[in-house]
């Protein structure tokens, strides 16, 4: 099949909000090249499950799309229309498999020296319709909170060393009551702003506090029975006689929510859990790693104004088969060596956060649970700044919010 042969039929078993909008354009998809058409197919399948900062996004992708007159619209896909594709992709499913499709245009484009040319193309078309989109100016600042070193007693290792120099840093911060104090700053701006997915709680302690309403909350405890299940499966692709990473991949790919157990819940939300589970790198089976990954993917596809981001322990670097028989043992847990890879969780939080928009309004903060040891960056700190005064981690997030 070829893009000018669609019709809004071909889109029957896409769900309902997609469906409706790829028969709404179905004209602009006829027009679309097929090096480009499914890697925009592969966004819209899932339009239902994303969260509103994505549908905004493509939504003002189509009508950057729309905009072209037929030579312009033909002069903005030249790149893509001009990649030499095997008819072997043409016969593919790519209208209701655009993921598979786009798995193995990748492939032939790095086997035929075309990668470059397309890299390029996609680069310049991003650019282009992201300068398109106006985006409405945010209710308020962005605040992120990142908390690391659960369950460390003493540590010796210098913390922030990549974060201090880019704000201030506070050597007295009291404990008592920081966290409770930190989660009722993040309830009064859910208040505020009760905008769906703007306000996010995701924890990979053992045992996680109640998250305040209006917070979108995503624990690493909450998905212990999801993640057992997800590691079985993992565990008997790794023991087959043959392991092919490739047949792997794709099967994580297609696995449905329901598979591993994980409610039938916000589908925006369960479908996010799913892809934190399938496709991330040892969120599996790293606390730290889960975390990392779940605000990365949060500030990347949610784009909230308020994120809390606590560290837990992750279990120590055992053989694969080891690491993924968390249900059959009690994983030995390793709270130092999760605390430095929490404290470059915590930087990568922050680079994460400031590739939002009026980034230079944002607010960001990293505290050493139960210790005094804490960085504030932001427009209310100067870098490099140190204070040794008693202070409250409240009392620091909150003055970035003003």
């Amino acid at each position: 099949m070829l893009p000018g042969q669609l019709t809004a039929a071909s889109f029957a078993a896409y769900p309902e909000e997609a469906r409706r909008l790829a028969a709404a354009h179905v004209e602009l998809l006829k027009k679309l090249p097929l090096g480009f058409l499914p890697l925009l197919l592969r966004e819209l399948i899932v339009y239902d499950w994303k969260f509103p900062a994505e549908r905004r996004e493509l939504d003002g992708q189509f009508a950057y799309l729309e905009a072209f007159d037929g030579a312009g619209l033909a002069k903005a896909m030249a790149p893509f229309a001009q990649l030499r594709l095997a008819p072997s992709l043409e016969r593919l499913d790519w209208v209701n498999a655009p993921a598979l499709f786009a798995e193995q245009l990748t492939a032939h484009l790095w086997t035929t020296r075309q990668i470059d040319r397309f890299r390029a193309a996609a680069v310049s078309h991003v650019e282009r319709s992201t300068a398109a989109l106006r985006e409405p100016p945010l209710a308020t600042n962005r605040l992120a909170v990142a908390i690391i070193g659960h369950g460390v007693r003493e540590n010796g290792y210098r913390l922030f060393r990549k974060l201090c120099p880019k704000g201030a840093y506070f050597s007295n911060v009291r404990t008592d009551g920081a966290l409770a104090g930190v989660l009722d700053l993040v309830a009064g701006r859910a208040a505020e702003h009760p905008i769906p997915y703007a306000h996010w709680h995701i924890d990979g302690t053992p045992s996680p506090p109640r998250t305040p309403k209006h917070v979108t909350r995503v624990a690493w405890a909450d998905l212990a029975a999801p993640r057992g299940a997800l590691q079985t499966r993992m565990q008997k692709i790794y023991e087959a006689a043959v392991f092919d990473p490739e047949l792997f991949r794709t099967r994580m790919a297609q696995l449905q929510p329901s598979e591993i157990g994980l409610d039938a819940g916000a589908p925006a939300l369960t479908r996010f859990q799913l892809s934190l589970l399938s496709e991330g790198s040892g969120t599996q089976v790293f606390a730290t790693t889960f975390v990392q990954w779940a605000a990365r993917e949060a500030l990347r596809r949610a784009q909230p104004l308020t994120l809390l981001a606590r560290f837990g322990p992750r279990q120590r670097e055992n053989p694969m088969n080891v690491l993924l028989a968390e249900t059959q043992r009690p994983p030995e847990l390793d709270p130092q060596g999760s605390l430095i890879d929490a404290d470059m969780g915590a930087y990568y939080t922050w680079l994460n956060q400031q590739r939002l928009a009026e980034a230079d309004r944002a607010a960001f903060v990293a505290w050493f649970e139960e210790h005094g040891e804490a960085v504030a960056i932001g427009p209310a700190w100067k870098p490099g700044d140190r204070s040794d005064a008693p202070i409250t981690l409240r009392q620091i997030a909150a003055k970035g919010t003003r």
